[in-house]
């Protein structure tokens, strides 16, 4: 079993005054993965991963995923912005897919 912490940053900012009204926040979602699904993202062999989405606006959303160490706490999170589809993806699909 491997518990996976996924962060959410915005790198690419297409707002009028260039930032991310959320930059300061600390967005996290935890997942307890199988050896099975782990293997399927690709957490399995490395212990810091990262994906990214772009959107034809100009934002771009990183999503990383870190394998926590045995007895390691998870830390606060303020929520993930809706984003929660994003790691779904990562999980089934080892990438980004836009759900339709």
């Amino acid at each position: 079993m491997y518990k996976i912490e996924f962060s959410l940053s915005m790198p690419g900012v297409g707002a009028w005054n260039g930032r991310w009204s959320g930059e300061r926040q600390r967005y996290l979602i935890y997942k307890n993965l199988t050896d099975k699904i782990a293997k399927i993202s690709g957490l399995d062999r490395e212990s810091k991963k990262s994906w990214s989405y772009r959107w034809d606006d100009g934002w771009c959303a990183c999503v990383s995923a870190r394998v926590m160490s045995k007895g390691e706490r998870k830390q606060k999170s303020d929520g993930f912005c809706g984003y929660d589809w994003m790691v779904d993806s990562i999980i089934w699909n080892n990438e980004i897919k836009p759900t339709r």
